[in-house]
């Protein structure tokens, strides 16, 4: 077996794979995406930090790779789906550099309240300033957590100790869990109103982009500061730059940034306030021979015994029963994926039902699955191993219930998501040759297919309505693929589910929403 090491590896991982006399291991860095095309082709195993960019078309190219390892958390850099596609494995070292990221997001928070780089670079130039650089103490001051994920969760406890007030937002914690970390659970208006310093640390994704962006920003104090070290893009470059030039910001510090490296001419550069380091993140000793150690025999033993540990995209069965269970799983973390986009409160329980054929399955890997489906969006390192135990340290209530006697269908799955005002229903089947199909929403029933990008339209049963809804969708030139409508009663309420080519843009999307009798419309993408 060849394994290519594409990016630097602490020595500690590298010498775990060249134990085994049947590995052949190549370290070879740098590669221009041309290059490593034109190679990878030989090698049956990859591992990567986070400079190699495995695109689609390097799969491709792929003939006998089976499996990648990322040395660290997130896989932004590697093109999954392509890689599911080809049978390719891709594992990651979730939760390796959690503390050592932590403890850099706590260091760029001290660095902004007491502005030491400033006051450094001033006096290795040789001018002795103490007027230039008045700083602010932490001690009582707020600090707003977007995302209580592994890191988000250790720089709140961080700041906890720092006598720090931490008002945190996240969907999928509950509000027992939060209290034993010191930590009070609020809405992400909460966050932006209250808090004197701002941190995010949520996965980057259609939904967080831009998170904190201009309209944040108005609804923040006057002089708050902000920190990330998560995501290039979850903070608005452009909205942030103008935010401290107006004053309204106090200064931030950023780890991470749409590209990288950072262009040399960028606007955030020229500002004193700005305080950034290279994606320090995870640069530690101790993370790095973590995450290499892990990745390392994850890799190893997939490659010497067929083991799966850390996959993104394999569930935990085995090979023979994969066939079998493959519709349900893909079927499973749709239904959760669906939840996560169309319920946007808080949620408490999940209560998960299975009923006719299904229910004759082992069916923890698909309960798994759906919880991957419904928590990829608030968490990084979920995957459908650990997606249960993510639930559990958010304090997720999570239940199933098994019914062998069908009811309407010959199988179903049902997935209810709920807190303690609202919840949310949403249903569905397998018919035919493994086709998925979407048959419930709440109250009303359906056979959509659960694909691609979906409107999701609560609306008076009015004439008229879905006409108006289709002219308008053609004036903003968005495609109809798939119609599908639903109502309870003649005159009441009624939903209906457009399938449609291109997503709609915020702006776009809140213009329908306003549309006369239009109750509420959610876009959904699957």
């Amino acid at each position: 077996m060849k394994i290519l090491i594409s990016d630097n590896l602490s020595k500690l991982g590298v010498e775990i794979l060249r134990r085994n006399e049947n590995f052949q291991v190549d370290v070879n860095t740098g590669l221009k995406p041309e290059e490593l095309k034109a190679i990878i082709g030989q090698y049956h195993g990859l591992i990567v930090r986070s400079e190699t960019k495995v695109t689609a078309d390097i799969i491709a190219a792929a003939d006998n790779l089976k499996v990648i390892g990322r040395a660290g958390s997130g896989v932004d850099n590697i093109d999954v789906k392509a890689a599911t596609a080809r049978g390719i494995i891709v594992m990651n070292a979730a939760g390796g550099n959690s503390v050592t990221t932590a403890e850099h997001t706590i260091s760029l928070m001290m660095s902004l309240a007491r502005k030491i780089p400033q006051a450094h670079a001033k006096l290795k130039a040789g001018n002795w300033d103490k007027k230039s650089f008045m700083g602010t103490e932490l001690r009582g001051k707020i600090l707003g957590v977007i995302g209580l994920g592994n890191i988000g969760k250790i720089v709140a406890q961080c700041a906890v100790g720092l006598s720090m007030k931490v008002v945190a937002y996240d969907p999928f914690t509950s509000n027992e869990v939060a209290a034993k970390a010191g930590i009070e659970l609020g809405t992400l208006d909460d966050v932006f109103t209250r808090a004197d310093f701002v941190t995010v640390h949520t996965p980057m994704n259609d939904e967080t982009r831009g998170i904190v962006g201009e309209a944040a920003f108005a609804k923040m104090k006057d002089g708050v500061r902000v920190i990330n070290c998560a995501r290039g893009g979850l903070v608005d470059e452009t909205a942030l730059f103008n935010a401290i030039k107006s004053g309204k910001v106090a200064g931030a510090a950023l780890d991470v940034f749409v590209k990288e490296p950072i262009p040399q001419d960028h606007p955030l550069l020229t500002l004193d306030e700005v305080v950034v380091t290279p994606h320090l993140g995870a640069s530690t000793n101790e993370a790095q021979d973590s995450v290499a150690i892990t990745t390392a025999e994850q890799v190893a033993d997939y490659l010497a015994t067929g083991t799966i540990a850390g996959a993104v995209n394999v569930p935990a069965v085995s090979a023979e029963a994969l066939v079998t269970m493959q519709p349900y799983l893909t079927l499973g973390e749709k239904l959760g994926s669906f939840q996560a986009q169309f319920f946007t409160q808080p949620v408490s329980d999940v209560q998960i039902s299975y009923s006719g054929e299904v229910a004759g399955l082992d069916v923890r890997p698909i309960t798994q699955a759906i919880l991957a489906g419904l928590l990829k969006g608030v968490s990084a390192r979920v995957n459908q191993v650990n997606a249960s135990v993510i639930a559990e340290e958010r304090g997720l209530r999570v239940t199933e219930t098994k019914e062998l006697t069908a009811q309407d269908f010959t199988t179903l799955i049902e997935v209810v998501v709920k807190n303690d005002k609202e919840e949310s229903r949403v249903a569905g089947t397998i018919v035919g040759k493994g086709e998925q199909r979407l048959v419930a929403i709440n109250s009303y029933r359906m056979d959509a297919l659960p694909e691609g990008q979906m409107l999701v339209l609560h609306n008076s049963d009015k004439p008229g309505v879905v006409g108006r809804v289709g002219t308008f969708l053609g004036e903003h030139r968005v495609n109809i693929a798939q119609l599908y409508l639903s109502r309870n009663k003649a005159g009441g309420t009624a939903m209906a589910v457009y399938q449609v080519d291109s997503a709609l843009d915020a702006k776009t999307l809140t213009e329908l929403a306003k549309s006369d009798h239009v109750i509420s419309v959610k876009q959904i993408s699957l």
